[in-house]
């Protein structure tokens, strides 16, 4: 287990509470015991909003549970289910130093008798005197359209995951036609925000056939209407967003945006699923000054940086359209930050519009003094890329559900 002045080094760093840190911390060390336990690997199948931050691009949004659709085969009566978290919750004790099994899990089907509910408890680098908590979701009857995928968990941490820090997920593609279901049939922030940001980022654009088809399939199963503009912008549905938005996101974000940024996206996505071809901005232009390293790209997930700058707080303004107020060798002005990218020296660069000239600019990391992401928002001019973009795979096995 890592030592609390790591997690306050992460708490400076990501601009969040130690609380919300050190629970992403337990949340790696739970999703690696899921994906080394025999009777979890392959059964339990990891999604929603905490699956996007983990194990596939940065969300910036800290999730508090654990959602997992259970195939065939999986573990599902009560008594088998406490005797298996029971043996995977001992291995991860073991192997990480984490305080898991004080106060016993707690899990109980729901009245449909098609999903489960639980609580994990936890100690941990924090030195908490109680215990603090993971919610755990899981679903027995759900399709499962595209091939399930392993992927790497991510852990920004001092200690390593052991082996190969993997677990089982749904597909890229799937976990955001799922999320756009979700839009549908429910009213949450989180949902709005995953989807939004989702589809800001480059990696599925070229992918608009697959996901409709997938949403298509997973809205057919569960007997409700695909997803329309009008749904999910009805009146009461925008209503409950506005009243919520603050409530259930501002804890689990370094700087909480405005939603009317959010909602006012809404529009381009539901015209580019429709199959409208919207232009696409191009990356922000070369500094003259600077050559870069075209091989290097900006990591999917959180990381840490050399010297403790927080990059991660720039990378989540990015992302957000928010501005940045910078400090760089002795004053300050705000940016619009675009890309991260590295100088054939071998220097880190962020690449950034100055709000007040429009000129671009390579701030040096090194350089950088302070970071202060302000909830001023922008419209972006360039094609925002402070991530490396994924390879989205394809490929296609028959639908597979639990029963």
């Amino acid at each position: 287990m890592i030592i609390r002045a790591e997690l306050q080094a992460r708490v400076r760093e990501w601009g969040l509470t130690e609380e919300v840190v050190e629970k992403d911390y337990v949340l790696g060390w739970l999703l690696w015991g899921v994906g080394t336990h025999p009777a979890l690997r392959d059964a339990w199948v990891f999604k929603g909003g905490t699956c996007l931050k983990k194990c596939f691009v940065e969300t910036y949004r800290f999730s508090e549970d654990l959602d997992f659709t259970v195939l065939d085969g999986g573990p599902l009566e009560p008594d088998d289910l406490m005797s298996v978290l029971d043996e995977m919750l001992e291995t991860v004790e073991s192997a990480s130093g984490l305080e898991l099994r004080s106060q016993p899990p707690r899990l109980r089907m729901r009245p449909d008798g098609r999903s489960a509910e639980g609580r994990i408890y936890y100690r941990g680098p924090r030195g908490a005197p109680g215990e603090a908590r993971v919610k755990l979701d899981l679903t027995y009857d759900e399709v499962v359209v595209e091939p399930t995928v392993r992927q790497t968990i991510a852990h920004a941490y001092d200690d390593q995951l052991p082996g190969d820090g993997m677990v089982r997920c749904y597909s890229f593609v799937e976990v955001f036609a799922e999320k756009l279901r979700a839009l549908g049939q429910r009213t949450r922030p989180r949902d709005l925000y995953d989807v939004v940001n989702l589809y800001r980022r480059a990696d599925l654009r070229g992918e608009r056939g697959l996901v409709v088809d997938v949403l298509a399939r997973k809205c057919e199963y569960k007997a409700v209407p695909v997803p329309t503009l009008e749904s999910v912008t009805a009146a009461d549905k925008l209503a409950d967003l506005r009243g919520d938005w603050s409530a259930m996101l501002a804890h689990q974000l370094p700087v909480l945006p405005a939603i009317d940024d959010f909602i006012g996206t809404l529009g381009n996505l539901f015209e580019w699923l429709g199959g409208a071809d919207l232009a696409r901005l191009e990356p922000a232009p070369a500094v003259r000054s600077v050559t870069t390293d075209d091989t290097w790209v900006a990591p999917p997930t959180m990381t840490r940086w050399p010297g403790g700058v927080p990059l991660e707080q720039i990378r989540f303004a990015g992302a957000n359209h928010l501005l940045v107020d910078l400090r760089y060798q002795g004053t300050s002005r705000l940016i619009e930050p675009y890309a991260l990218r590295r100088s054939r020296a071998g220097n880190l660069l962020v690449y950034a519009i100055k709000a007040d000239t429009g000129e671009v600019r390579a701030y040096r990391v090194d350089r950088i003094e302070g970071v202060r992401v302000t909830d001023r928002g922008f419209i972006p001019r360039y094609a925002i890329e402070l991530s490396v973009a994924l390879a989205v795979t394809t490929g296609r096995h028959g639908p597979r559900r639990r029963r």
